[in-house]
């Protein structure tokens, strides 16, 4: 096992929602925002690794959260940037700077109400298998 490719794998998609056309103007964060932060943003979340090794090389399976925040009204308008994140990671990443992507799969998502309803979270996870051969 080895999480040796965890940072390429979350620079690859970091990388790739930036560059989506469907997600022009909604920035792509690894971190929570200041307070002043845009009305919706894409988070790069919690991630796990599972040992996903063979016989022939080191490899893991990713599980990582990709999540929409919005403090606008509605779900209607995250829905439609879920969606979107969800194409850009259906459609091939770049290499990644270590490993290779043997696959990209969308799992699960949850959609919920924050802060006494004032922010609304939509968190989308994603296995990745990753192999470091």
């Amino acid at each position: 096992m080895s999480y040796a490719a965890a940072a390429a794998l979350q620079a690859a998609i970091y990388a790739h929602l930036g560059a989506a056309p469907d997600l022009a103007g909604v920035p792509v964060l690894d971190a929570v925002p200041p307070a002043n932060a845009p009305q919706t943003w894409v988070l790069i979340g919690p991630e796990e690794a599972l040992d996903a090794s063979d016989k022939g090389a080191a490899g893991a399976e990713h599980r990582l959260v990709v999540s929409v925040v919005t403090t606008a009204e509605g779900f209607a308008g995250v829905k439609a940037v879920a969606g979107a994140v969800c194409d850009a990671l259906a459609a091939p990443l770049p290499a990644l700077a270590r490993g290779h992507l043997a696959g990209l799969w969308f799992q699960k998502a949850v959609a919920r109400k924050l802060d006494n309803g004032a922010v609304r979270r939509i968190d989308l996870t994603f296995r990745a298998r990753v192999d470091l051969g």
